[in-house]
Parts: C-alpha cells; sequence; structure tokens
C-alpha cells in the first residue's frame, strides 16, 4: 500500500521538510536566528484574551459553520471601510479556519470535473504558496506553473498563456501582496486579469492574506476592481485573514468573499468537510476585524523593518525593496548552497527559493534566490540581516 494515492507522487517534498533535510546535519555556525518562516512576532491585540475569557461558556456549544451574524457582520464592515465593497453577511461571506483551509476547499467546491469537455487547468504563479498546487491535483486539474520573474516584474503574466490551455482553465491563483517576492498587482495587473477571466470563463482566486502590511499606499483588491470594472460577481474569490494583519496566526481566523453562487458552493462543502472556528474565538475575531489601531500600529514596525533591510542591502546587489508583506526575496548564485552557508558560517536560517518553486522546462525561478522572514525584533532582525549581507558578500 502506498503512503499517498498516485496522483500526488510528482509533488515534492514540503518546503520546510526540505529545509531540515538539507540543514539539520549540520552544526550552526553562531546563535540560531530563524527567519524561515512567516509567523508574526509583534503584540496581539490586547483584548483578545479578555473576550475569549469571557466566553469560554461556548466551548460547550457547536460553533455554526456559517459564522456567527456578529462575525460575518464584521468581515463586511471591514471590507466596505478598506476597499468600499458593499457585501451580504447572509449570502457572499464565510469564515474559514485560516485561508489556507479555504484556498484548498475553495477548489474542491469550484473546480469543475471537465471545461469544455477536456480536463481543467489551474493556473499557479511560479514561487507559490504550496497549497495551490496541492489543491489542483487533488480535483484532478492540470496545474500550469506560470513564471513571476524580474522580465514580468514578478507577477504571472497570465495572458501570455496558448488559448488551448485558457480554453481549459478553471481557477487563477494570484497573491497579492505576493509571497515571497512582496510585489503588489496595482489596479491595472488586477484589470487585465479580469478581463482575460470574463473572455475564457475561469475564477481567480486572490490570496490577500498580505494586504494590510504595506510600505505607504494600501494595495487595492481583485473585488474592488473587479466591482470598478462591472464583472460577474462570481468571477473574483477573494481571501482575507487575521493572521498576518492582526499576529494572529495562531487563532486561525480568517474568510472568503464572493458572489452567493460561489459562497453557497463553499458553504456546501464546508457542511461536510469544515472545521468551525469555536464559538469564543468567533467572539474575539469580530472584535479583532473591527479595530484598526493594533494594525496600524504594526504596520509602523514593519515600515521601519523595510527601512532597516533597505540600508543594510542599499549596496547589495540586484537587491529588491519590498513593496508589501514581511519578506525579502535575495538574489544569491544558489539558494541551496546559500542557506547552507548562512547556517554553518552563521546560524542563520533561510529558506531556499527553489522550495517554493517548481522547476518548468528545466528552470525553477526560485533557485537564485533566498527567502527571508522580517518578523523577528528589529534590533535582532538588524544584527542577523547584517551579519547576512556579509556572510553572502564573502
Amino acid at each position: 500500500m502506498t503512503a499517498f494515492p498516485e496522483r500526488y507522487s510528482g509533488l515534492p517534498e514540503y518546503a520546510f521538510p526540505r529545509l531540515r533535510s538539507l540543514l539539520d546535519a549540520h552544526a550552526p555556525g553562531g546563535e540560531v536566528v530563524h527567519m524561515t518562516i512567516g509567523e508574526p512576532r509583534h503584540d496581539m491585540p490586547a483584548f483578545i484574551c479578555e473576550i475569549i475569557a469571557n466566553k469560554t461558556a461556548d466551548f460547550a456549544k457547536y460553533p455554526p459553520n456559517e459564522g456567527t451574524p456578529e462575525l460575518r457582520k464584521a468581515f463586511c464592515d471591514w471590507a466596505n471601510t478598506r476597499y468600499n465593497i458593499a457585501l451580504d453577511p447572509e449570502t457572499e461571506v464565510m469564515p474559514l479556519n485560516g485561508t489556507r483551509e479555504g484556498l484548498f476547499n475553495a477548489a474542491l467546491a469550484l473546480c469543475p470535473e471537465k471545461v469544455r469537455g477536456k480536463t481543467p487547468v489551474v493556473l499557479i504563479p511560479n514561487p507559490f504558496y504550496q497549497v495551490y498546487a496541492v489543491a489542483a491535483v487533488t480535483v484532478g486539474a492540470e496545474p500550469v506553473f506560470v513564471s513571476a520573474t524580474p522580465d514580468n516584474g514578478f507577477l504571472p503574466d497570465y495572458a501570455s498563456l496558448p488559448p488551448e490551455i485558457l480554453t481549459r482553465t478553471a481557477i487563477a491563483y494570484i497573491c497579492s501582496p505576493s509571497n515571497p517576492q512582496g510585489v503588489v498587482a496595482d489596479r491595472d495587473y488586477w484589470a487585465s486579469l479580469i478581463a482575460l477571466a470574463e473572455k475564457y470563463d475561469f475564477r481567480i482566486f486572490a490570496d490577500e492574506c498580505y494586504s494590510e502590511i504595506y510600505r505607504d499606499t494600501p494595495p487595492p483588491g481583485a473585488m474592488e476592481v473587479a466591482k470598478e470594472f462591472g464583472a460577474d460577481p462570481d468571477r473574483v474569490v477573494i481571501f482575507h485573514s487575521l493572521s498576518k494583519r492582526s499576529n494572529l496566526p495562531g487563532l486561525r481566523s480568517g474568510f472568503v468573499a464572493s458572489g452567493a453562487a460561489t459562497i453557497d458552493a463553499i458553504k456546501r462543502l464546508r457542511a461536510y468537510a469544515g472545521a468551525p472556528l469555536p464559538l469564543p474565538l468567533q467572539h474575539a475575531a469580530a472584535a479583532t476585524w473591527a479595530d484598526e489601531t493594533h494594525v496600524e500600529a504594526s504596520r509602523a514596525l514593519y515600515r521601519e523593518k523595510y527601512d532597516i533591510a533597505d540600508a543594510v542591502f542599499a549596496d547589495y546587489p540586484g537587491y529588491l525593496p519590498p513593496q508589501a508583506g514581511f519578506f525579502l526575496w535575495l538574489p544569491v548564485d544558489d539558494g541551496e548552497a546559500a542557506a547552507m552557508k548562512l547556517w554553518t558560517k552563521t546560524g542563520i536560517r533561510v529558506l531556499p527559493g527553489a522550495y517554493l518553486a517548481r522547476d518548468v522546462d528545466g528552470v525553477n525561478p526560485g533557485r537564485n534566490y533566498i527567502r527571508v522572514a522580517l518578523v523577528a525584533a528589529k534590533e535582532e532582525m538588524q544584527r542577523a540581516l547584517e551579519t547576512m549581507r556579509d556572510c553572502l558578500r564573502d
């Protein structure tokens, strides 16, 4: 008996087990500094603990799959304030146990078995958040990886694909601000992608979980542009989370929003296969979505970190200042070799870019990069970045 169905046999090992296999047999060359995982370390909202403590009796109740009315209203109020879009809390939003659940299950709920009588295609930026590929394989679709490189501004050019691919496309994943490059899709990019989706009748899955971490200008949202464009309300499906916005990755609170038909399909699957957020956590999440003070404070800290990174790497060849998010996408000769050197010489742990991408025609667009998470405290982060720079130059 095989461990996994054959359809998963072509999937590479997940990035972090691969990193452990690469590094863990070697001793660190200094005090260990973890800069691999994007786990926010800024303070979470102070009011969270009190809300949960006051609602502990609700752990004795089954939480509703569709979320409490207060939580759904909080999603809609936030989306209206942030993007000037009006969503119906009854039919156009649904809570998620973090965006990963939504990004995976939405493909199960929405990807057809056939598109125009043929195997469906799922478009995936390359590099990418690995759940996109697993979702595509699970639904029996053909994943098509489209490289996001300096030549296209680190945003995949789906319009460059041949019509025989686009006519079979069911879903296009896009992450903005992007992980790992920290690039923002502007209104023109979204409008062009939405027009392409309208032409070829596919859905856009917009992973926007980094949307609240940026330098100066709030990144535009996919649904915001879709409404301006007058697109089919079910054309765009957006995914948001408190993990990065509010430094609450352990709360596992996010939401999905789209047109009523799309959300109905996702709800029907969720009734059988979902893991609803416990009620005390739903109360806490509703209050968190309604508060911007802690978000602004956290964003200010990230802006200071951008300034530090920009100063440290000002003369580093090919350095790309991130527009948003909290990763550096640093160019190197070879990502695995750079990660090994940093680990054995300094104790700094980073992720080889190739582990986030897929070889296409023998080329891996992440091979010559490392991903560096800017989540540590400023002083620790600055020391680590300076050490990293000096080691990579050596």
